[in-house]
């Protein structure tokens, strides 16, 4: 691989049964200094594709875990460069991001930066859903990584933003309609974990998730996308209605 930059950047990967889509990602990680896949015991070929790709595997035990955040912090403090880019096995850097990267850190400002996130639904990208930020590239020196659901990593020092230009986003995949709905019932398994909203009203019930289509719909803009926009503002509803169905189902049960 061409080294044309002083300062080293690593690419960390947490995987389980990736296989599906790593290679498209790999091969858009390819120019960095490193790439760590860190698996939590994969059954299918994800082992194996990285291997092919030149990859440094390292292993997370999965137990009983269904999310990858409590891998994290041991992935990125796997990886040999302090600056690391976490990145999805369902995502792609653009060759415009990998560049911005390497420019950032011969003359860094912050210690970490949210990275934007530009989302595909049945083919196409769900503007409404952008910037979607998530705190990615960061010096792992500094950050330590919670291993709760949807967390954010805890920087000890600066954090700053990437420029909202969509040529610098990570581009996500995203998932199947079916595999959204079992993302659902997963997420909301562990929102009542990670969440401390005790009781649900029937007004709670009805008015939350309907605020939510609203708010996902029409003010931010998912009207103008169609069927897809749609659609994915009635998952964002499903998943506020499901968060409390379980809440309440969880109420009734202590009350016995």
């Amino acid at each position: 691989m061409a080294r044309k930059h002083s300062t080293p950047i690593s690419i960390v990967i947490n995987t389980y049964n990736a296989a599906k889509l790593l290679s498209r990602t790999l091969d858009s990680v390819a120019d960095f200094d490193e790439v760590v896949v860190c698996d939590m015991e994969s059954t299918d070929n994800t082992t194996e594709i990285a291997q092919a790709y030149g990859c440094r595997i390292v292993t997370f035990a999965k137990r009983n875990y269904n999310i990858c955040e409590p891998a994290r912090d041991f992935a990125i403090h796997s990886a040999s460069s302090d600056w690391v880019l976490v990145v999805d096995a369902d995502e792609v850097v653009t060759p415009e991001l990998r560049e911005f990267l390497y420019d950032y850190v011969e003359h860094p400002t912050y210690d970490a930066l949210y990275v934007h996130r530009k989302n595909m639904f049945l083919g196409e990208w769900i503007k409404s859903s952008y910037p979607d930020s998530q705190l990615r590239f960061l010096r792992q020196s500094k950050a330590t990584w919670p291993p709760t659901i949807h967390s954010v990593p805890t920087i000890d020092g600066t954090v700053g933003q990437m420029p909202k230009d969509v040529k610098f986003a990570l581009v996500h995949a995203g998932v199947s309609v079916g595999g959204q709905i079992r993302k659902m019932d997963v997420y909301t398994e562990n929102d009542l974990i990670k969440k401390s909203k005790k009781k649900v009203s029937l007004p709670e019930l009805i008015l939350l998730p309907a605020f939510r289509f609203f708010r996902y719909y029409i003010l931010k803009g998912a009207i103008l996308q169609g069927r897809r926009g749609y659609i994915k503002a009635c998952f964002s509803a499903h998943m506020k209605f499901y968060y409390l169905a379980k809440v309440y189902e969880r109420q009734q049960q202590q009350n016995g």
